[in-house]
């Protein structure tokens, strides 16, 4: 029988420096099988949602924006921050209107992921919005510059295996969308 590990007291939190999307915190955690004192990172993030999007036509919606981390812009499928008491997929719903102008039919769970559960606490929420219709040109946030691109559904495994889409929590989207169409065959 496999034993778990034992779970980590927290000692004392950090000072917290608050960047509006994260806030950081290093906080002092008690080794379980030693009690040696051990300083962590924790980034306390919002909820984030993404979102497969699909029109009547089979198409993609996708979009692309400059990334600060990797300095370049990505292809990406429509999300962001889960704003307080806002349910997940109400989010998604206003993430894909906001960034593309398009609204969908239908908006499907696909499943949650922990980010990176070693540094937070949140969960990336994953939709598949069905029946996706352009109402208006999108109503960016201010400091985002996105530019939607529609792709064919079916090119989807290609875009991933030649590295044009190359944010991890959008390659799970897109293997969560998967497994639920394998489960339901």
């Amino acid at each position: 029988m496999s034993q778990h590990p034992r779970p980590w007291t927290l000692l004392r939190r950090g000072l917290e420096h608050d960047y509006f999307i994260l806030k950081v915190r290093e906080d002092i955690y008690a080794d379980p099988r030693t009690g040696h004192e051990h300083p962590r990172v924790f980034l306390d993030t919002p909820e984030w949602v993404n979102v497969i999007a699909v029109t009547t036509e089979d198409q993609l919606v996708l979009i692309r924006q400059y990334r600060f981390g990797v300095r370049d812009t990505t292809l990406e499928i429509p999300g962001g921050l889960v704003e307080r008491g806002e349910e997940p997929a109400v989010a998604a719903a206003r993430e894909l209107e906001e960034e593309t102008g398009y609204v969908p039919g239908r908006v499907m769970p696909l499943g949650a992921v922990h980010p990176n559960p070693a540094l937070q606490g949140n969960k990336c929420h994953s939709f598949l919005a069905l029946d996706c219709v352009k109402r208006h040109e999108g109503r960016q946030d201010h400091g985002e510059d996105i530019t939607v691109e529609l792709q064919p559904r079916a090119e989807v495994p290609r875009l991933i295996l030649e590295g044009r889409i190359t944010h991890s929590l959008v390659v799970v989207a897109f293997f969560l969308e998967r497994l639920h169409g394998e489960a339901q065959r």
